[in-house]
């Protein structure tokens, strides 16, 4: 079984943005250190590598980083990126590993197809070697998944189960590689149009302050961002602000927008419905504050509040000095 232990070679593909590497990549290496791998490699796919490979030299766990850059990978296209993650894979690896983010979304189900096996998504834990823990039916259920030992095994891995391996100390070697790989043509980059805001990611954010459908208006979210710069945090909101209209899709935390695992959680005027819930179950502590004693969100709160918002926010945020 060339996946058990030390036969077995991983390769992570990097995700970075602006030339710096994301928490998602550090992330994916702890989990692959828990499959006790004999190397664990990251792969840098850009114009130039060199910038994004140094800070994934640091990381811890990490044995090498191989490099790739040719112009044509300027922008994080999957159809571009995807034959040349398959071609590296090809070079002695078992597992293939990126984040379960909109990156690793678009392009892995793409290695897996030119690899011709089937992918394993969202893995919260590994069994072993070719076995993971997954969540399904909107994480109410955990499935274990078992995947064939005799071919490469293609998988996402879900950030929010994982902390972000440390770095600094560690000094991986840096590998430029040349891949002969024909790139198709019929993908372009056009722009990236992305919300810019001086508040934390809220992807990557320490702390998070959501609002609900119980704000009433995009006017009244503006409690929430006071609250939030108070805190130091990133502003969320659940599916029934966003199909409002209160605030923009990108704010979206749940089973169709960001899974999130903060150290802190605020869930304002959000009742906790399950596709909510499964975005956040993964944080730290999580404060309710909800006129419905009965909502669901209490269910999960470490600290509730049951009480009118829009008297209750002000004055929290007037008590944060």
């Amino acid at each position: 079984d060339k996946g058990a232990g030390p036969m077995s070679k991983i390769l992570i593909v990097a995700e970075h943005l602006d030339g710096k590497l994301t928490s998602s990549t550090a992330r994916c290496v702890t989990c692959a250190r828990e499959l006790k791998a004999e190397s664990i490699d990251v792969l840098v796919l850009a114009a130039d590598a060199s910038g994004v490979a140094v800070e994934a030299a640091k990381i811890d766990g990490v044995s090498r980083v191989l490099t790739v850059s040719r112009a044509e990978n300027a922008h994080a296209l999957a159809a571009v990126l995807a034959p040349q993650i398959a071609a590296a894979a090809k070079t002695g690896y078992s597992h293939v590993l990126a984040p379960s983010t909109t990156f690793g979304k678009d392009v892995l189900p793409r290695v897996a197809a030119l690899l011709g096996v089937a992918q394993v998504s969202d893995v919260s834990a590994v069994e072993g070697s070719h076995a993971f823990k997954r969540p399904i039916y909107a994480g109410n259920a955990i499935i274990t998944v078992q995947a064939p030992a005799d071919q490469i095994l293609v998988a996402t891995v879900r950030t929010a189960s994982y902390a972000a391996a440390a770095s600094g100390s560690a000094t991986a070697t840096v590998e430029a590689i040349s891949l002969d790989v024909a790139l198709p043509g019929h993908t372009r980059f056009v722009e990236l149009s992305q919300g810019k805001s001086d508040r934390p990611d809220l992807q990557s954010a320490a702390r998070v302050v959501s609002g609900g459908r119980a704000l009433g208006s995009s006017e009244n979210f503006a409690i929430i961002y006071a609250l939030a710069d108070k805190l130091g945090a990133a502003v969320g909101a659940s599916r029934a602000a966003v199909d409002a209209g209160y605030v923009p899709s990108d704010l979206q935390v749940g089973q169709t927008g960001k899974i999130i695992a903060p150290e802190l959680y605020m869930a304002i005027g959000i009742s906790g419905a399950i596709q909510h819930l499964t975005g956040i179950k993964d944080a730290g502590t999580i404060v309710a504050i909800n006129k419905d004693a009965e909502a669901p969100i209490f269910e999960v709160a470490d600290f509730g509040l049951v009480g009118d918002l829009f008297t209750l926010i002000p004055e929290l945020t007037n008590a944060l000095g």
